[in-house]
């Protein structure tokens, strides 16, 4: 009896102490979330804070029908309803307006909005080149042009790729000692993105085209559905930067044998079967969608080697103290962009003579940020001087207003 009674104590003192010991347990499993959870709060305001460091994020004001009336024209050949607003257009426009622009060329003419503010803002402009490889650029650009440009410019739109903008300009004497401004605007435009017949967009049905040039021979269905493995595997894995990459491409190789791929709603379909389900429902899909399509697309118009090309054709191109300033939309091209600048100003590895030319281009410099607030941080070279050491990004008001604008890096050098 004894016996049954200290059990029977036991077991009673056990049931007494269970709710505080559930009550104990759950707080502290509460706390350790929390603290997981202000941890992980941590360390995103650090990658995000590390992310601003390597960036200079612009204070420009954003006055988005400014931009609509500064960019675009009212004319009777024009479509009325179409309005362009240009990414980071008052930032380009700060790069070209401390000096003289008397010839500019426009690698990347789209539908013309830089253009047109520049010309715009540069009366004394005797000669402009807008190139653009899309024919669908050149009609809707064309007739804007049209409308701002004075009888005193000699203008010529060229239906070329930026790759040949070294012997485009060669074949105008005017220009022999070279332009005093380049642009190219590296980003998607809303006219290519937003026609399904394009089949640049994640968002609706479309041919597997993706060519920037309609008339070249090399489309995305193409690859899918005959280039081999392991080359399909390398572009999902090095153009797109898709962890999942060998997954998609068994999956495409697979496909193959039940008819492949022949409109964009067929590879969307594989992308949804084999990404993963998570949190937020389709933005799963969405982003991997988004990383195959950009894959693709570079692959197709073989824009990663265009582009550092054209970087130092462009760069050649310049007159004493020209500009070239470059807005990427991916980390692939500004990678590119930022390499091939540091090579083309081509730093001196020689202490005292590296000493001699910073002491020469030192007042240089203070004089171009004096007179230019927009420049920060420069590195210098014999050849050029960097002037955006760390990549110029939208204001926060642009990114809010234009979404299109939110992974935009704006890159200038100047060519002594």
């Amino acid at each position: 009896m004894a016996m049954l009674s200290k059990i029977s104590s036991s077991f009673c003192l056990t049931l007494s102490l269970k709710p505080k010991l559930v009550h104990r347990t759950k707080a502290f499993l509460l706390s350790r979330s929390t603290a997981t959870t202000s941890e992980k709060k941590k360390e995103n305001a650090k990658a995000g804070l590390a992310k601003e460091k390597r960036r200079t994020r612009s204070d420009k004001h954003f006055d988005r029908h400014q931009i609509i009336e500064h960019c675009n024209v009212n004319d009777s050949h024009t479509d009325s309803k179409f309005s362009h607003i240009p990414v980071m257009l008052g930032e380009v426009m700060d790069v070209f307006s401390a000096a003289s622009l008397t010839s500019f060329v426009d690698c990347t003419l789209g539908a013309a909005g830089h253009s047109i503010a520049v010309i715009r803002g540069h009366p004394e402009m005797k000669f402009y080149v807008g190139m653009d490889v899309d024919s669908v650029a050149h009609h809707i650009a064309q007739p804007r042009l049209d409308a701002v440009l004075g009888g005193d410019v000699k203008a010529y739109t060229v239906l070329r790729n930026f790759r040949d903008v070294k012997s485009v300009l060669r074949e105008f004497a005017d220009l022999h000692m070279g332009v005093d401004g380049i642009l190219m605007d590296l980003g998607m435009s809303s006219m290519q993105v937003d026609d399904p017949a394009r089949g640049f967009s994640v968002l609706g049905d479309g041919p597997l085209d993706m060519r920037m040039d309609p008339q070249a021979s090399l489309k995305a269905e193409d690859i899918l559905n005959s280039w081999p493995d392991s080359e399909v595997g390398r572009i999902l894995r090095e153009y797109g930067e898709e962890s999942n990459w060998r997954t998609l491409q068994k999956k495409i190789v697979n496909a193959r044998l039940h008819g492949g791929f022949h409109s964009t709603t067929d590879l969307l379909d594989l992308i949804k079967r084999v990404t993963p389900p998570m949190k937020g429902g389709r933005q799963g899909w969405i982003k991997t969608a988004t990383r195959v399509f950009q894959a693709l697309r570079i692959a197709v118009n073989d824009e990663l080697k265009t582009l550092e090309d054209s970087l130092y054709s462009c760069f050649d191109c310049l007159s004493p103290r020209g500009r070239l300033a470059v807005i990427s939309f991916h980390s692939l091209e500004d990678r590119i962009v930022k390499q091939s600048f540091l090579n083309i100003i081509k730093g001196v590895e020689d202490l005292e003579e590296r000493e001699s030319l910073n002491s020469g281009l030192r007042k240089t410099s203070d004089e171009i940020q004096e007179k230019e607030a927009w420049i920060k941080q420069v590195i210098h070279g014999p050849n050029g001087t960097i002037l955006t050491k760390r990549p110029i990004t939208p204001s926060g008001e642009e990114e809010k207003l234009n979404r299109r604008s939110r992974s935009a890096k704006l890159r200038v050098i100047q060519k002594h």
